[in-house]
């Protein structure tokens, strides 16, 4: 690898010679690998994950062809290059491995090898017995034209024209070294270069990591008592012992008056009754504010870096709505709908309403600064510790605006991680992660087949999707309480949640899940007596939870980087229609997982088939010789090719094992 410096667009020529640009150059470059809509977003890694190029690099004649990558940060001049290699049929690969964290930018470009065309040229010449002297001028000249960029090349090549001009002898000028230093030294007059293709590189959160989200006012001890940061902070050990990554809280603003609901999301509400958190905004502030019951500014900063120092990272939802009371409506009544009676025009998506809530008008003549405003609220978040947000109903908001917000945020603090929270029709879900969202909500909730699994999941893991669209899978929500959940039994939700902890590198619960919280609101996937609309205490340590397999799945997921990741996942072959059986392996395939999952509550016995599975062991890729099961340390020996297993979900529906050479 070279540093290079900035690229510069080749100059128009003159006459009959063609400019060489990506659009009229000598070289065509075409079908580039990895690509997110021919280059219109950015393709996605994580910082020290290699990004492998591919792409089909020709030109007339037969001269000899060389290529190269180029990258670097977008805020950054100077580029970095690595050689590209011919695979074959003009097909070209190359790698480079980007470190930093931020938006970065990759150009291909290639040149003819004017030396390497020569020298090939000249020992055809004198395999054949011909005369080369002629030749041999043409090669000197060649090289008093190079522009060496280190002492190293510029000592050979000098070396070697001074030896040809001493003794007359062609071979000084044919060796591998001087060819290899004017591989990089001649003159690239028809240098083309692809169109820069984006590319963001993230850290691994914005990957893999474990979420538990919560409402903060029901974290309290006391019936009836809205709780504070101070009880957030008591509960910090126990959400991390169970090995959560980050921890995420419902809007944590000041709560409106106006129109406030009431339980069951009642429209009227009672003298008590806290209303919606998404109802944002008061007389004392909006969204920059906190809740004035529970704490203070300080308090919040205490909270983030009590979480640090546990292991979590804070997210906070980013909810683009105000209560009739936010100080926006009032400071800035332009930035929202009136309807033809003058009235403020509030939220719908009918049938329902949503009368405590109005949206900013993003059409609005004053639409600029409404987006700025927007953006320093982010900003202030950022200010206080707060890294990674929640962003709700993204796909009801303009996509050009998400695209600006995104990009502006992640060039100043590309650590930033942006999840998208949008049940919606796929192709807007999709065209949201491309816009830039770290991590996105998916349809798992609903995927409750076998069948329907694992085609979700090859969606996901397939191309493009995979450059660009990073799912979590929450297996409840505050909005939704599935179906599959609604009858309590633990299989269920144990079931629930190794599917989503073992199949995605990202997944989720919304607390209360590990007490098998089940009761709905008849026919529907809601909650009865929601925490959206009351405040609730619990005894986290309630008989019946599931806690102790929770921490077992988020435990063997640290323990295994296969499990956190998405992108190299399989499915094995089994017959049995009600169990998943998967394979999940590291880059190097150092670690190897195998598991299933039963999603019916019989007992299965199923063969469990091993033998396209290898392991890295030392330098050798070796076939699986045994299982270790991940929980309990048991192995297993390989025997034909596989295991016989038998599955019983009333005691734990899953079977995870590490594979051992």
């Amino acid at each position: 690898m070279s540093v290079l410096p900035p690229i510069k667009k080749v100059e128009q020529q003159s006459g009959i010679f063609p400019a060489t640009s990506p659009d009229n150059g000598v070289f065509h470059i075409e079908d580039v690998f990895p690509c997110v809509d021919d280059g219109r977003f950015p393709v996605k890694r994580i910082a020290g994950e290699p990004v492998e190029v591919w792409a089909d690099i020709f030109r007339g004649g037969h001269d000899i062809v060389a290529a190269a990558l180029c990258w670097r940060l977008e805020t950054d001049n100077e580029w970095q290059r690595a050689p590209m290699q011919l695979h074959g049929n003009d097909r070209w690969t190359g790698t480079f491995t980007p470190q930093t964290v931020g938006r970065h930018l990759y150009v291909i470009e290639a040149w003819t090898d004017a030396f390497a065309t020569w020298r090939h040229g000249v020992m055809a010449k004198m395999d054949a017995g011909q005369d080369v002297s002629l030749d041999a001028l043409e090669g000197a000249a060649m090289m008093t034209r190079a522009d060496p960029h280190d002492k190293a090349s510029a000592l050979t090549i000098t070396t070697a024209c001074e030896a040809f001009l001493q003794n007359g002898d062609i071979a000084s000028l044919l060796t591998d070294e001087v060819e290899q230093a004017m591989a990089e030294s001649q003159i690239r007059t028809d240098l083309t270069q692809s169109k820069p293709f984006p590319l963001m590189v993230d850290r691994a959160r914005a990957v893999e990591g474990a979420w538990y989200e919560m409402i903060p006012r029901s974290q309290g001890t006391v019936p009836g008592r809205h709780g504070t940061f101070r009880d957030c902070i008591a509960r910090l050990p126990d959400i991390a012992a169970m090995g959560f990554d980050v921890l995420y809280f419902t809007p944590i603003h000041p709560i409106g008056h106006t129109n406030r609901k009431g339980r069951n999301n009642a429209l009227k509400a009672g003298p008590n009754d806290p209303g919606s958190p998404y109802a944002i905004g008061d007389e004392s502030g909006g969204h920059d504010a906190i809740h004035p019951e529970l704490g203070t500014l300080d308090d919040f900063r205490d909270l983030v870096r009590e979480a640090k120092n546990h292991g979590l990272e804070i997210a906070l939802d980013f909810a683009i709505q105000c209560s009739p009371d936010h100080p926006w409506l009032k400071n800035h009544p332009n930035w929202f709908k009136r309807r033809p009676d003058g009235s403020m025009r509030y939220a719908e998506n009918p049938p329902k309403k949503y009368e405590d809530i109005h949206n900013p008008d993003f059409e609005s003549d004053d639409a600029q600064a409404l987006w700025h405003a927007l953006r320093d609220v982010i900003r202030f978040w950022i200010d206080q510790g707060v890294a990674i947000f929640r962003v709700d109903n993204p796909h009801t908001k303009p996509f050009p605006f998400w695209e600006w917000l995104i990009k502006d945020i992640q060039l100043q603090h590309p650590n930033v991680i942006f999840l998208a929270e949008a049940f919606t029709r796929p192709k807007l879900m999709k065209g949201l992660a491309k816009l830039g969202f770290s991590q996105s909500y998916t349809y798992f909730t609903w995927r409750t087949s076998k069948w329907e699994m694992q085609e979700y999941l090859r969606e996901l893991t397939g191309y493009p999707e995979r450059e660009y669209y990073r799912p979590n899978f929450f297996v409840n929500t505050p909005d939704i309480l599935p179906y599959h959940l609604q009858g309590g039994e633990p299989w269920m939700f144990k079931s629930r949640v190794a599917l989503a902890a073992m199949l995605s590198a990202s997944y989720g619960i919304y607390n209360g899940f590990e007490l098998l919280e089940h009761e709905p609101i008849p026919g529907k996937e809601e909650y009865l007596n929601s925490e959206k609309y009351e405040i609730k205490v619990r005894d986290w340590n309630a008989p019946g939870n599931i806690k102790d397999y929770i921490t077992a799945i988020n435990m063997a997921r640290r323990a295994n980087p296969a499990l956190r990741q998405t992108a190299r996942l399989n499915f094995l072959d089994i017959e049995d229609g009600n169990v998943i059986a998967f394979s999940k392996s590291t880059a190097d395939e150092t670690n190897v997982v195998v598991g299933a999952i039963a999603m019916s509550r019989d007992p299965h016995i199923i063969w469990l088939p091993l033998g396209n599975i290898n392991v890295r062991h030392d330098t050798q890729l070796l076939p699986v010789a045994a299982l270790e099961n991940i929980i309990t340390g048991e192995r297993h020996g390989v025997e034909w090719g596989g295991v016989h297993l038998r599955l019983d979900p009333a005691r734990d529906p899953a079977a995870l094992f590490r594979c051992l050479a």
